[in-house]
């Protein structure tokens, strides 16, 4: 009898240690948030390489794209194709100069299309989808130094969006450059060029929509969201901002079944700090929400980076973000107790925001004590999942659940 009371009163410390645990650090548990399921990494050629960009593809493994190594001296794309396991299927990397970046891709039937930059010019790859070969390259100086950011399939061939005449060309994010838009036969042959530096400063991610083609980024001095809809020849049709008074940083893009539009990305508009910042967009470019959401692990907010970098569509009408949250100021504030976390410590930061911008559930995912863990883009797998593109030095895949999310 003792040892079940005993047990019992054992059992009553350690709920109330992991309620005073949850209450020191602000936290909310979400019981419905995903399960980590599989995480792995794969290394380039050079000491750390960065992901920007995951596909998952229909054979159900995944593409991540990026650079091993750093711009401009030593950066080359990377490509690394995975199975729906994780294990490594093939790598490949391209460009000598060490100015090359590897920003985002698409699949179709017989290749995967690598949108990015060589030798600082914005380019091209088409690569075999078996053994990453290079079946074509091209590489087309619009300007200065220059990039695609993101391709899609037109009619015609290959709409690509991206920046010219980078002033700060050694950002991978935000080059303060001006915004294009590159029309391309399926050759890489160049057909259109057409400067959109009225509308954005650095245009970042494109997509078919309503019988057009939205392209979001960022403006002037990263002042705002921007957005703009264009026909299959790049003819402007309508030209929408979003924010608030101080900078708005916007990243990612995706569109639902219904032609509603979200944008994600990061603000200092209104917030303490760097906060993720979410918008729900009509099909006419009509505002129909916005939601500011950071420092999930209840740290000082005026030290928390949360950045948020993709985005996707859900069936419920909402969508799933994916940032990095964590201490840019060598803080090192420590909250959790026996749990160890520490600011400086970034993670993986997921969101889920139902159709009318409130908050489904938001987690946080860590690797290994003292490690960084950042979330850089974000898909949904074939089987029901996620697939989140890691930052943590190499090239990170981290595959979760979504069975609870309706």
């Amino acid at each position: 009898m003792w040892i079940n009371k005993l047990n019992l009163l054992l059992l009553t410390v350690l709920l109330w240690s992991c309620k005073r645990i949850n209450d020191d650090c602000n936290l909310q548990a979400y019981p419905n948030a995903p399960q980590l399921l599989w995480q792995t990494e794969v290394k380039g050629s050079k000491q750390e390489s960065h992901g920007h960009f995951v596909l998952s593809c229909q054979d159900g493994g995944f593409l991540q794209v990026g650079e091993t190594g750093f711009i401009p001296n030593t950066a080359k794309i990377l490509v690394v194709k995975i199975d729906e396991n994780g294990a490594l299927i093939w790598k490949k990397e391209f460009g000598e100069n060490g100015h090359n970046l590897g920003n985002a891709a698409i699949e179709t039937e017989d290749a995967y299309w690598i949108a990015g930059a060589l030798a600082g010019n914005s380019a091209l790859l088409k690569l075999n989808k078996t053994d990453g070969s290079l079946i074509l390259e091209t590489s087309i100086d619009n300007g200065g130094y220059d990039a695609f950011e993101s391709i899609s399939l037109s009619s015609a061939g290959i709409i690509a969006v991206g920046y010219i005449n980078a002033e700060d060309s050694d950002n991978t994010f935000f080059t303060q450059g001006q915004g294009y838009i590159s029309l391309l036969d399926l050759s890489g042959n160049k057909t259109k060029g057409i400067n959109i530096d009225q509308y954005l400063a650095h245009a970042y991610r494109i997509a078919a929509a309503n019988n057009g083609f939205l392209i979001s980024g960022l403006t002037q001095d990263a002042a705002n969201y921007g957005l703009i809809k264009i026909d299959s020849q790049a003819n402007v049709l309508w030209a929408k901002n979003y924010g608030g008074t101080e900078a708005d940083h916007c990243f990612g893009m995706d569109i639902d079944p219904n032609g509603n539009i979200f944008l994600t990305g990061h603000t200092t508009s209104g917030t303490q700090n760097w906060d993720t910042y979410t918008i729900k967009i009509d099909a006419d470019g009509t505002q129909i929400w916005e939601r500011k959401v950071g420092n999930p692990r209840g740290f000082d907010p005026k030290y928390i980076h949360d950045e948020a970098w993709g985005i996707k569509c859900t069936p419920d009408g909402g969508c799933i973000i994916v940032a990095g949250t964590g201490d840019e100021y060598n803080n090192y504030a420590r909250k959790c107790g026996s749990q160890g976390d520490d600011s400086n410590t970034w993670h993986i930061y997921l969101i889920s925001l139902n159709k009318d911008g409130n908050i489904n559930w938001q987690q946080t995912y860590a690797g290994p004590e003292g490690q960084d863990w950042a979330g850089e883009d974000i898909d949904l797998t074939l089987d029901g999942g996620i697939i989140v593109a890691l930052d943590n030095g190499q090239f990170g895949f981290v595959k979760l659940n979504l069975s609870s999310v309706n």
